[in-house]
Order: structure tokens, then sequence, then C-alpha cells
């Protein structure tokens, strides 16, 4: 009885990639960190953006709470554009749709750093959020380019990348801010990812699979719109009004599009992806799974750099005495005694360290970032060995214990970085592991689609997350009752929040945790090594 040898698996794919096979080491490692540090720019911009928010405030006067579209615009662009520019990275290439993603972010940078006109900026930042399709269009391009026998662990990388990130970037961030303007960071954001594009370009080969296919214009604005609204009432169903009719119609009509979108891809003889393999349970499972368990990753920085930023409540006191007695004074003349003004808050609060973004940073932020680059590769040396379920069941096991954490100990700084770092070996793990699913469940012709819908999932998710806490924090304000000679007021204070708040988000994320742990540990795919990518037969 005769017997076909297995061939290697770099010798299972059917169509040429432009694989490194015979490439060396250091070509491969120099392609993959020229690819990871490309992918840096919008999760980097982020960090560094977010707290410099009030201090831009000043150079737009007359925009006021209207400052944070500066954020939530790259959110709703990136997300809605990510699958049809996974799309055409498929048909067109995708080093050419991921150097384009770099160059529309240079070009939003220099507007930024420049511009004092406030919709020019938004333009600005409009063409920044492409530069969001980065990082699911680099889970193809390492596929198509790495030797099979490194891309589970490559895509690991990824993962770590954000990591470092997550690490640097408050870092860097609380320097410049601290040194010169805001204006700086974009300079900075700007001229880093020049030059990465720039190394991108001379160094980084073009896949050669292309996908002979057109784009389909109605499912591409049905999916791309229904997602664009879908989270603006997400963002801004807070501000809006969460039950108001003008704030629902939004959500209903984002649904309805996506719906539609359904509905229209399973009629049309060339659709945006193929909705048997969406449904299939190797992809749509690892689409929930990541909704749920994306929420603890977005909900921690949010949380932890608002308790530990605020000052603590013996310096609040202070400062809402003092506040008091400056405003007394500015309307009558007379200097009020500090010791006439009696201030209680209700509810008091525990945690408050009053640390600047740099030490936030330094004494928390900093640690998770580097946890996260170590076991980001580990994780996809698992996936590589074992499967991709395993470093999923992992870090979400990990994650749980963290988000069990917040909820049982006090709230300390020394605490959160404890739990924060632990979650590090989470969030290294998730991306390790939900990128191998989907590149391991989708043919090499749908790779990019399929990326981009994980994208989709991921944004979608931290936004349900986002909104939800946003909620459950400013439903539990601290509130000052202040009586001054038996004259009684009542201030809330802005941006502090009762601990009650933080615990009722705290179960709530982990609840979404253990739903992502148990669709992890109820996954039939991912039970046998990574394969870097879906084997087509010969």
């Amino acid at each position: 009885m005769s017997t076909t040898a297995t061939p290697p698996p770099d010798e299972l794919d059917v169509v040429d990639t432009g694989r490194l096979e015979h490439a060396s080491k250091l070509r491969i490692f120099t392609v993959l960190a020229l690819i990871v540090l490309e992918t840096e720019v919008v999760p980097v911009q982020y960090t560094m953006i977010t707290p410099a928010l009030r201090q831009m405030s000043d150079s737009f006067p007359g925009v006021g709470a209207n400052i944070n579209w500066i954020v939530i615009l790259i959110g709703l662009v990136g997300a809605s554009a990510t699958p049809l520019l996974g799309k055409m990275s498929d048909i067109w290439g995708k080093k050419l749709l991921f150097v384009a993603c770099g160059a529309l972010f240079v070009a939003g940078s220099l507007i930024d750093a420049v511009t004092s006109n406030w919709a020019l900026f938004l333009f600005g930042r409009v063409l920044q959020a492409f530069a969001v399709a980065t990082q699911f269009i680099a889970f193809g391009l390492i596929r198509d380019l790495m030797p099979r026998r490194y891309v589970a662990v490559t895509l690991g990388f990824v993962g770590a990348g954000i990591g470092i990130a997550a690490a640097i970037a408050p870092v860097f961030g609380g320097l410049l801010l601290d040194h010169f303007s805001w204006r700086s960071m974009f300079w900075a954001l700007g001229a880093f990812t020049a030059v990465m594009t720039v190394l991108v370009i001379m160094i980084v080969p073009e896949s050669k699979l292309r996908v002979h296919d057109r784009i389909d214009p109605l499912g591409a604005v049905l999916l791309s719109v229904g997602v664009l609204l879908t989270l603006l009432y997400l963002d801004n169903g807070q501000t809006w009004g969460w039950g108001r009719m003008t704030s629902v119609a939004w959500l209903v009509g984002g649904l309805v599009l996506l719906a539609l979108f359904f509905v229209v891809e399973t009629r049309v003889s060339r659709p945006m992806i193929d909705m048997r393999l969406l449904l299939n349970p190797k992809v749509s499972v690892v689409l929930l799974m990541s909704f749920f368990g994306v929420g603890i990753i977005a909900v921690q920085p949010l949380a932890l750099g608002y308790m530990t930023q605020t000052p603590n409540a013996d310096t609040l006191h202070a400062q809402v005495t003092q506040g008091v007695v400056d405003q007394a004074h500015q309307m009558t003349g007379a200097t009020l005694p500090a010791d006439m003004v009696k201030v209680a808050f209700d509810p008091g609060y525990t945690y408050g360290n009053g640390f600047t973004m740099l030490q936030y940073a330094l004494h928390i932020g900093l640690w998770a970032g580097l946890v996260a680059v170590i076991f980001g590769p580990i994780g996809g040396w698992l996936a590589h060995r074992y499967g991709a379920r395993i470093p999923a069941i992992i870090g979400f096991a990990v994650l749980v214990i963290s988000a069990l954490g917040y909820i049982v100990f006090s709230f300390s700084w020394t605490t959160d970085a404890i739990l924060y770092g632990l979650s590090g070996i989470g969030f290294g793990f998730f991306y390790a592991a939900a990128a191998n699913l989907v590149v391991d469940a989708v043919p090499e012709e749908q790779q990019g689609i399929s990326t981009g819908m994980l994208g989709v999932t991921i944004n979608i998710g931290t936004a349900v997350s986002l909104a939800m806490v946003t909620a459950l924090l400013n439903n539990n304000p601290v509130k000052a009752n202040i009586d001054v000679m038996g004259h009684h007021a009542v201030q809330v204070i802005p941006q502090v929040f009762a601990d009650h708040g933080y615990k009722l988000s705290f179960w709530l994320i982990l609840g979404a945790t253990v739903i992502a742990l148990i669709l992890a540990l109820l996954l039939r795919h991912g039970r046998t090594p990574a394969r870097g990518g879906a084997i087509q037969p010969h």
C-alpha cells in the first residue's frame, strides 16, 4: 500500500503570494518590523491626542464639548472605511492600500499641525482615520509575505506592536505636552509615519495575490454608512440622549442599512464578502468573541486614566473650598475665610492620585504595554504549536481575573498597576489569537475583507463598551454640598465619579469578558496548530 507524503507547510500554497521563503531572517524580520511599526500610528495618536483635548480646546474657542470629535472621528471614519479598504486590498494589492493609508495619515497630520480652522482640522482627522485599516490590512500582508512557519508567531507581533504604542505613547506624549504645544504631537506623528511609509515602499514587497473582482458599490455603501450611523449613536448617545427619537433614529437607520447589506450580499453575483463564509462558525463565533472580549481592553485605560489623574478627596475638598472663596471675592470684593465654607462630598470616593499624563504613563500605562509586547509573540507561538484557541482561552481567563480584581480590591495605583500589567498578558494573547483564527478560517482571496470585518467588530465592541461605561459613570456623579453661613448649594464635580460607578463598570466588563471566555471554550475552530492561512486544495 502506497502513501503520499504530506508536503511541508510552505509548499501548500496553490497561488504564489510572494512569500519570503528563501530570504534571510534579517530581511524577513525587517519587513515584519516595518509593517508593525506602520500600524502603530493609530494607537499612538489615540493615546497621545486624547489627554491633550483640554489644551487643544483653547485653540478652537466656541467649539465647547464638540472638541471630543477630534477623537470620535477616528473611530467613526476608520471603522466604516476598513471593510471597503480591506476589499480594495484584495483586488488592487495589500501593500498599495497599506501605503496609501499611511500617506493619507501624513497629509492629515500636516494639516492639523498648522491649521486653526476647526472644519479644516476635522478634515485632517478624517484623512488620518483611514490609517485605522492598516492594522487589519497588515494581517493579510503578513499572511501573504511571511513563510508559513512564521505566520502564526508574526501575527502575534502585530498585537505586540500595539502594546509598544500603549507603553511608549503616553510617555512621549507627556514629554511633548510638558515642553511644547499640542501641535508638536501632530508634527511628530506626521514625521514618524512619513519615514515609516517611505521605508515600507522601499523595503516591503507587494503581495502577488490579486482577486479578479470588483467592488460591489451598493454593498460598500450599505456596510460603510450602516457602521457609521450605528457608531454615531453609540459615541454620542450620552450627549444626545439615549432615548430621544432624534438620537434613536441614527441607530435604527444604521441597523436597517446593515440588515439590508446582509440581504443584498446574499443576492448579488459578486458580493463584498461571501455571506456563507461570514456566517460560518469559524468566522462568526470569532467575531462575536472579539466583540465581547475587546471591552475590557478599551475600558481599562479610560477608567484608570480618570481615577489616577483625579485629585484625592482632600485635595479636591481644598480646591472646591478655594473656588468658593475666589467666587465670593469676585462678587463682593470681600475675602471670605475658608473655615466658613463647609464642603461635603455626596457620595465620597476613595481613589485619586492627581497624576499628570506622564506620571500615569510611568506608574501604570507603561507596564501593560510592555507585558503585551512580550506575550503577543508568545500567543502567536502557542497558536502555531497548539492552535489559536489556546491563547484565546488563556487570554480571556487572565482578563477575567483582572476584571474581578478591580471589583474585589480597594482602589489604589499600585493595585491598578498590577492588575493592568496582568491584563497585558490577555491583551497580547487576544490579538494573536483573533488574527490567527480569522486568517486560518478564510481563503486567501477573502483575507482583506475578512480581517476588515474583524476590525469593524472590534470597533463596534469598543464603542458599545465605552458608551455603556460612560453612561454608568455619568449616572454616579460626585456632588459637593456647599454651605456658607446657612446658604446651601449643590455642585456636581465634573469628571469625578463615585466608586459605585466604577465598580458597576468593572462588573459590566467582567460579564462581557466571561462571555468571550465561554465562546473561546466553545470554539471548534483553532484546535489544531495554526497553518498561516487556510490551506487551498491542490
